[in-house]
């Protein structure tokens, strides 16, 4: 599974709060909501640094990236008692067994390590281009229709 992270959607945070029955800040509810994948929109993700607090279902992405997907987070951003830096998302992105691999191999996506600054701190529309140039990479040089020698 993956998240996507530069998919802004029109839909502010303070619908899932209202969804919820949770009251909270404006400052917080105008924080815009990510489309994560096309899987289970209606699941909610959120991305975020590691934190004091421990909630329910917590896995370490990398050292400074965590996931977490249950309510109690919800709960905690809502009283502003969340993470610092978080992003919160809806749906993922799925491959069947094997597909990722083939579309590594045939190289249909780039990979770089995983980057907080990024995650966090770079505007949506300027994340890719940031993540394709830790590996060297300017988008802008990059065709959509292959050549032939």
């Amino acid at each position: 599974m993956g998240l996507v992270v530069n998919n802004p959607l029109d839909i502010p945070l303070s619908q899932v709060f209202e969804q919820f029955e949770m009251g909270y800040s404006s400052k917080i509810g105008d924080q815009t909501l990510l489309s994560g994948g096309p899987v289970q929109t209606d699941r909610g993700f959120v991305l975020h640094r590691p934190a004091e607090r421990k909630w329910e279902s917590t896995l370490a992405i990398s050292s400074d990236i965590c996931l977490t997907a249950s309510k109690d987070i919800i709960s905690d951003i809502a009283k502003e008692r969340g993470p610092n830096d978080l992003i919160i998302t809806l749906g993922y992105s799925g491959w069947g067994p094997g597909q990722l691999e083939e579309e590594l191999t045939n190289n249909a996506w780039l990979t770089v390590p995983a980057d907080a600054n990024i995650v966090f701190n770079v505007p949506f529309e300027q994340r890719a281009g940031a993540a394709a140039a830790k590996i060297g990479i300017d988008l802008n040089q990059l065709s959509i229709s292959a050549g032939h020698a």
